[in-house]
């Protein structure tokens, strides 16, 4: 856990230097498809510190992340197989070193596409799901490309704009709420969009 509070410190750090906005790029591009940190904490300090840009950095973040799905799903599409549908030296690194990538996790994935396709896109963006693993294994599994497009600038931009929105709102009194209850409040709504879903599914 060390390295990961040390990762976690350095990205904060960005907030205070002038280079908060194109570290947040950076940081929101890379978490889309290999870095472990969200860049929900560097949003939220960045906004803390300037409320007045607060949806242009949620703009920011947003635009950055569905760029990074995008290579996310370029990785999956060209470097994840080999020519007799093994998995390559690179998709074993992934699996080997970046937290969130399971063999076993990256496999359910296929099934959760078959079902879900647009949603399992949504979730995995909007809530504490790796996203990542679902943009890779979007490419890897030859999921439309323009619908990972919409579903993930739908739901990052909901997530970002949100976190955003609360700030600009509320100021620093909100941050502790985001910090423990923002995980499980994108729980509950993705709960209520899915079971709508669901309802329309089977029902209509």
């Amino acid at each position: 856990m060390g390295i990961f509070k040390k990762l976690y410190e350095w990205v904060l750090h960005w907030a205070e230097t002038p280079y908060g906005a194109p570290a947040l790029f950076i940081l929101a591009f890379a978490e889309a498809s290999f870095f472990p940190i969200p860049p929900d904490p560097l949003l939220i300090a960045l906004v803390l510190g300037s409320q007045a840009k607060a949806f242009r950095f949620a703009f920011n973040c947003t635009l950055a992340s569905v760029l990074g799905g995008m290579a996310g799903y370029a990785i999956g599409h060209f470097l994840w197989w080999t020519t007799d549908n093994q998995f390559t030296g690179f998709a074993n690194f992934f699996f080997d070193n970046i937290p969130g990538f399971t063999h076993e996790l990256f496999n359910r994935v296929s099934a959760i596409y078959n079902e879900w396709d647009f949603l399992a896109i949504f979730t995995a963006g909007f809530t504490p799901i790796p996203y990542k693993v679902f943009t890779i294994s979007a490419g890897a599994f030859n999921i439309s490309f323009l619908m990972l497009i919409l579903a993930s600038a739908l739901s990052r931009g909901a997530r970002f704009f949100l976190v955003a929105w609360l700030i600009w709102k509320y100021g620093p009194q909100i941050k502790s709420f985001i910090d423990k209850y923002f995980n499980w409040l994108a729980w509950g709504f993705t709960v209520l969009l899915i079971g709508g879903f669901v309802i329309l599914k089977y029902a209509v």
